[in-house]
């Protein structure tokens, strides 16, 4: 068989249903011919948003793949396997390579040599008989410890090479692996002497599906829960020790406890210092329970360390504090509910009028209050953008299922939350899929909604557009009077309505909540939807 099919048969043997890509790139053929549907985008980096949104979606149980050409297709990738890098996702990168006669020859473009700093293991293949070996050891990586980029580079005159019939492949093994005995009892303790210790979630939890076991644990400690961008829906933010989830945008009782608290337990997290997520208060003990050892006091320190998957971990630990303890007590949980329940009541009326508010141009804390109470929370997948949506929307939206909500915040690149709606709809079909994106975002990837349409995927994409760059607003000031430098504008619904979607511009509060049925019915008829807001130039958010 050809090298092309030789990969094709190697992503059926993984379960791969969906190759994203853009041409031109032999696998996309090959693939096709083994029943393995192609989405093309309109640009690389969304098609690696999506493959990112799949793996996601399924706890890395189907890996998200993307194939793209050589020279321009694997340059203009580097941004979408960047941001899948700094997120931590599982996805295998395809791309075609120059002729083994000009692949080291500059200025060709080499993946293989400039993704490194940004795979978890990436490679090119040079001759056909290491096509099964170096494809076994992409998806070892992916399915494995940190979920992160794996990428096989092949070379353009490579594909039409033979390699042996007889090739086979099989799933590659999943391993899971956790700490010694020793660290889960140290930390069990720790947990039951605390007076107030709070558990910090992340996304680890997501992979391990660790839903139940985190809920189980924070119930028999009486803890509050919090979570970071990623791990946003590891736990159900209607649950009595919910505190929410932080990240540039804090809700109030995240903030108060984190400065309460005498013990953070991290499960699943790395605790990567960001501006766009939780900064850790001084001083404070803390423990980390992570899949990676590299993240250990790299910028927390921390008091006791756990290396393992957050299911075994979150187990052992339930198990250990069962053995020690009946549970906390009631009184215990009545006076941590009760209190959470003050401080968030506290918070909620601080910004009641902005969630509320009939002020035109309408608040976007209004567009989002009113979407959270019109569609079935726990059956929607929703997702944020970097810039202002993510830091109105990630306090205030409250999640009720594991999955729900896709977080993130490592890396910021604008509109790319439009791609992992799509994604996150082929992975979740029988969900309403939101992007809420504002009008710098879809100047970056707004020309494949029409991907939306033509691939048949029915989202529901939310925009804020207020014709300006919000938050650069108070720190340009002077290019803004001057320039207009940070105003934007465009009619994006009739945009929508040009790539044979449906699109409906709203600039009053009273047509909120029909529109957003209305854009939710086209969705359920099969059309993709966008909703576009005109709002004010909202720049307050949520900080303590």
């Amino acid at each position: 068989m050809k090298v092309a099919d030789a990969v094709a048969k190697v992503l059926k043997a993984e379960g791969v249903e969906y190759l994203f890509a853009y041409p031109v790139n032999p696998i996309i053929e090959a693939a096709a011919k083994l029943d393995i549907r192609p989405i093309i985008v309109r640009q690389e980096r969304i098609g690696l948003h999506m493959a990112d949104a799949m793996s996601r979606m399924t706890s890395g149980e189907k890996i998200g793949v993307f194939c793209m050409q050589s020279g321009p297709g694997s340059e203009n990738a580097f941004g979408g396997v960047a941001q899948a890098y700094g997120d931590s996702a599982p996805i295998v990168v395809l791309p075609g390579g120059y002729s083994r006669s000009l692949s080291q020859i500059q200025p060709n473009f080499n993946s293989a040599l400039n993704y490194r700093h940004v795979t978890k293991s990436c490679e090119q293949v040079t001759v056909p008989e290491a096509v099964p070996e170096a494809m076994r050891r992409a998806f070892t990586q992916v399915r494995n410890g940190r979920p992160r980029p794996a990428l096989v580079e092949f070379p353009s005159d490579l594909f039409g090479e033979e390699i042996s019939d007889s090739f086979d492949p099989k799933p590659v093994p999943i391993v899971r692996y956790g700490p010694d005995s020793a660290s889960i009892e140290a930390t069990a303790e720790a947990l039951l002497e605390a007076e107030c210790p709070i558990i910090y979630a992340g996304q680890g939890v997501h992979y391990a599906q660790a839903w139940d076991s985190l809920k189980e644990l924070a119930e028999l400690l009486g803890a509050p829960v919090t979570t970071s961008l990623g791990g946003k829906s590891a736990f159900p933010e209607d649950h009595p020790l919910a505190l929410g989830s932080g990240g540039r945008a804090i809700p109030k009782p995240v903030h108060h406890f984190l400065q309460k608290t005498d013990l953070i337990f991290g499960i699943g997290c790395s605790f990567t210092r960001t501006g766009f997520g939780v900064r850790i208060p001084e001083g404070k003990r803390v423990i980390h329970a992570t899949l990676d050892p590299a993240d250990i006091n790299k910028d927390v320190p921390v008091d006791i360390a756990l290396v393992g998957d957050a299911g075994l971990i979150l187990d052992g630990l339930v198990e250990a504090v069962r053995d020690r303890s009946n549970g906390a007590s009631e009184e215990r949980t009545a006076a941590v509910t009760g209190e959470i329940s003050a401080v968030k009541g506290e918070w909620l009326d601080q910004w009641k009028a902005k969630l509320t508010s009939d002020e035109v141009p309408m608040t976007p804390y209004r567009v989002i209050w009113d979407l959270l109470h019109t569609v079935d929370v726990e059956n929607t997948i929703i997702t944020h953008d970097a810039g202002s949506p993510r830091d109105q929307m990630s306090p205030f939206w409250e999640p009720v299922a594991p999955l729900t909500y896709i977080g993130w915040g490592k890396t910021t690149q604008l509109g790319y939350g439009l791609g992992l709606a799509m994604g996150a709809k082929l992975a979740k079909p029988d969900a309403l899929c939101i992007n809420v994106w504002g009008d710098a975002a879809i100047g970056f990837t707004g020309m494949d909604f029409e991907t939306a349409v033509r691939e048949r995927i029915p989202i529901l994409s939310v925009l804020f557009n207020n014709f300006s760059m919000a938050i650069e607003i108070p720190i340009m000031p002077v290019s803004t009077e001057k320039f207009r430098s940070t105003d934007i504008s465009g009619h994006y619904a009739d945009m929508a309505k040009a790539f044979g979607g449906y699109g409906e511009r709203v600039e009053t509060p009273d047509q909120i909540i029909p529109a957003i049925q209305r854009g939710i019915q086209k969705t359920q008829e099969g059309t993709p939807a966008l909703l576009e807001f005109i709002t004010a130039k909202e720049i307050q958010i949520s900080t303590f």
